[in-house]
């Protein structure tokens, strides 16, 4: 076991220094000492590191590129999704900021008109409600307004919905304020590979993103692919991702729940429920067409959601349901799981109620189900 161990050790680098030719020659000489590897070109990664590679690379790649907000240089970012960038790029690419986000958010979004390309951080989305006006009448509106003669490439970004133990005013989903609004996209990453991918093709794009990231996840690794360590990846805004196949019922989920789909899919395949989890990781632009496929597939429909139940992302995907073809194909009413219709309480006994749970997830399968 040492032997092997070792060998491992020197072979797993040598796999990242090797052209392709030679990574295939390793892997090859690797099964011959009888060393089996899952995925050798993949790497665990959190998705804080994703996003801070992310930010890196586009910094790197375009010089109109620049992050601001409250302690995002000096201090590394208070998560830390910026750590090393100001000592990297200096104080004209990464910029600490006041607290005042209604002042740096307009600072923001007139550098965007004026052909920049920010990258604005609440340090946490309950306080973009201070900067409402800036996001929604100025650039959300902004390239409507002028005939598309001044587009606003900007991405808003910062942890959205519940973590744990900040209460009312610091745990508040967004995803249903931001998704009603004519001009922005909206974006909501799960894994290390949505992160990465969805803050790269934020950057890119000539519109204003709101990229609703969660705190819970930043420190949570997941595998990235050969492919999402290219400098080159991107995730499509506005397509979904079907993360486990399934024939029985349809779980469409955004963010963190994902996660909580998966893990209610695996204990209910113990029953013999196969659930289709679909994660949205688009919000507007949404990708109804790949959810409207798999309710034709499954006939039965659960949407997941940390927010508040009314005019929520769910109702949003259920009305969608409804009015296309694909209801025709449903065997039972859609059903609902979100957080709590009450302000976020303090108590943990009470916060663990007032958002979606595993077991709340295989309740509503088998209601859907009638088992």
């Amino acid at each position: 076991m040492a032997a092997a161990a070792a060998a491992l050790r020197y072979l797993a680098p040598l796999g990242a220094r090797l052209p392709p030719q030679g990574r295939a020659a390793g892997r090859l000489l690797q099964q011959r000492r009888g060393l089996r590897l899952s995925a050798p070109a993949a790497i665990q990664v959190t998705v804080r590191d994703a996003l801070n590679q992310a930010l890196d690379e586009e910094l790197e790649r375009d010089e109109r590129v620049f992050l601001l907000g409250e302690e995002v240089a000096q201090y590394d970012g208070a998560y830390k999704i910026s750590r090393g960038l100001w000592k990297k790029y200096g104080d004209k690419r990464v910029m600490d900021t006041p607290i005042s986000e209604m002042g740096f958010t307009g600072i923001a979004v007139g550098a965007a008109m004026a052909g920049l390309r920010p990258v604005c951080e609440f340090m946490t989305f309950n306080f973009s409600m201070q900067a409402i006006d800036q996001v929604i009448n100025s650039a959300a509106k902004t390239c409507y307004m002028s005939a598309g003669a001044i587009a606003v490439p900007i991405v808003f970004r910062g942890p959205n919905g519940a973590s744990a133990g900040v209460a009312a005013q610091h745990s508040q989903c967004f995803a249903a304020w931001y998704g009603h609004c004519p001009g922005l996209k909206v974006v909501s990453p799960w894994s290390s590979e949505d992160a990465k991918g969805l803050l790269k093709a934020s950057i890119r794009d000539d519109n204003p993103v709101v990229m609703l990231e969660n705190e819970l996840l930043y420190g949570v690794p997941f595998e990235m692919s050969e492919q999402a360590q290219s400098k080159d990846f991107v995730v499509p805004i506005g397509k979904a991702k079907i993360e486990r196949e399934g024939t029985h019922v349809t779980l469409v989920s955004h963010s963190r729940p994902v996660g909580h789909c998966l893990e209610a899919a695996a204990i209910l395949a113990k029953e013999g429920v196969e659930c289709e989890v679909i994660n949205l990781r688009t919000i507007r632009p949404m990708d109804i067409e790949t959810v409207e496929a798999s309710v034709v597939k499954t006939n039965h429909l659960v949407t997941v959601e940390g927010g508040w139940p009314q005019f929520g992302v769910g109702a949003e995907i259920c009305a969608r349901i409804m009015e296309g073809s694909a209801f025709n194909y449903l065997d039972a009413p859609a059903v609902r799981v979100t957080g709590a219709d009450v302000p976020m309480p303090y108590a943990k006994i009470l916060e663990d109620n007032c958002i979606p749970q595993v077991k709340d997830i295989i309740f509503a399968v088998k209601k859907t189900l009638n088992i």
